[in-house]
């Protein structure tokens, strides 16, 4: 399973109808879900971009400061491993109201990790804009120089990655899904991560 990430010059341009598009699906069971998230990426020359489509009937997002504890609400997420692995990744989420939240991660692998927040990516941005039918669509930019010693991508570079929802309901029932289905209610799943395969093709 993999996603390939086309490289364009320039973001402001991009054509996103005409990025790979992958869906997400039920975290444990990978049922197609109630409301359907959609993702696209692609990436310019300092950074990976990313596009959340959210079809959406209930928000819950009172968090008003980046690293809150925004999975306890309504969000969109991304899990970075450039370095393969899975013991070190980096973690991205947005909440509806554009709240960001980033940290590192150190996962041992035996169900034992450590989420350091007062690591920041200062570059990080993201917009968030609903859609006349109540859909919200999410765009998100990681700077490569923000990763640490990740490196600037080439075409044919290889990086593990996953992309998570959250999303209560009217309910309050929450729903969990993801591209790579982790089997459980978990997205630190490192050994479900699939390949992110940058492209210059």
């Amino acid at each position: 399973m993999r996603y390939t990430c086309r490289y364009v010059d320039e973001i402001n341009l991009v054509k996103w109808e005409e990025m790979e598009v992958g869906y997400l699906r039920d975290v444990v069971s990978a049922d197609v879900p109630t409301l359907e998230t959609r993702f696209r990426a692609c990436w310019t020359a300092d950074s990976l971009h990313i596009q959340y489509e959210c079809e959406d009937g209930h928000v819950v997002a009172n968090m008003t400061q980046r690293d809150e504890p925004l999975y306890e609400e309504d969000v969109v997420e991304v899990f970075l491993d450039p370095f393969g692995g899975g013991t070190t990744y980096f973690e991205f989420e947005v909440s509806p109201r554009g709240v960001l939240f980033d940290a590192l991660i150190h996962n041992k692998l035996d169900g034992n990790m450590e989420v350091d927040t007062s690591w920041i990516a200062e570059g990080f941005q993201a917009t968030v804009a609903e859609r006349p039918d109540g859909s919200r669509v999410y765009e998100v930019r990681i700077p490569f120089a923000d990763l640490d010693d990740a490196g600037v991508p080439q075409s044919g570079t290889v990086w593990h990655w996953n992309v998570f929802r959250i999303d209560d309901d009217r309910d309050g029932v929450r729903h969990y899904s993801a591209w790579s289905p982790t089997g459980k209610v978990n997205f630190h799943v490192p050994q479900q991560f699939r390949e992110l395969v940058f492209s210059k093709g």
